[in-house]
């Protein structure tokens, strides 16, 4: 099963698991929307509407998210899962938010436009360390002047032991929230699909992608928020 295949098989159920999942869920998530946030603002105040473009979008959980926090964005989401896309299409128009999904790898070319911010949740992940970089460059592409990219993600350790120890607090706090065997066993084969990478070599990543003001913004073990931001004209 590849990894389109792998979600979309649990399309109706993904979000019930999310905050045992991702133990640090408020802290996460709500880190990468202030950072998203900003240029937002900044393009509503100047009455244009924002454009958000959300790479493995999923069901929407991050998108919806960013439009609770900032109404009046347009949000555009790609993902290789259709069943999942369509969840979040169906939760988006429920609220009103206009949108478009576009059912691609991320290995291919990013849907035309310009945005203020390009913004991805435990989805780059699935990529191998180039396919990483290479979208990279074609997010930071794709911001328009003083646009943010954020990535909340899950990573690797600096070292093996490291990795090992992030595995273990994981495994440790997923049971204390009421994760049982069959639902770590289900993320566990989800996770053969991952190859994370560290968070220095991926802010680096970031750097020559041509973004400034690079940071990572949020971390708890496995799981970090970081991005950057085009400069402005």
């Amino acid at each position: 099963m590849d990894v389109a295949a792998a979600f979309d098989a649990v399309a109706g159920t993904y979000d019930e698991a999310r905050r045992r999942l991702v133990p640090c869920f408020d802290g996460f998530y709500g880190t990468a929307v202030e950072v998203a946030a900003p240029p937002l603002r900044a393009a509503l105040a100047s009455g244009r509407t924002p454009e958000v473009l959300d790479l493995g979008a999923g069901t929407g959980l991050l998108s919806l998210l960013l439009v609770a926090a900032v109404p009046g964005v347009r949000v555009t989401l790609v993902d290789g899962a259709p069943r999942m896309l369509a969840v979040a299409a169906e939760r988006l128009a429920a609220r009103g938010v206009p949108h478009r999904t576009v059912v691609a790898d991320l290995a291919d070319p990013l849907p035309a436009g310009r945005y203020d911010a390009v913004v991805s949740a435990l989805a780059i992940h699935h990529l191998d360390d180039d396919g990483k970089r290479a979208l990279y460059r074609r997010g930071a592409d794709a911001l328009a002047d003083g646009g943010v990219f954020v990535n909340a993600e899950q990573v690797a350790g600096p070292t093996p032991a490291l990795d090992r120890r992030y595995d273990e607090v994981w495994t440790g706090q997923i049971t204390a929230l009421g994760s049982d065997a069959a639902e770590i066993a289900a993320a566990r084969e989800r996770m053969r699909h991952d190859r994370p990478a560290p968070v220095p070599d991926q802010c680096r990543w970031l750097v020559e992608a041509g973004l400034v003001d690079v940071d990572c913004f949020f971390k708890a073990w496995r799981f970090a928020v970081f991005g950057g931001r085009r400069p402005a004209a």
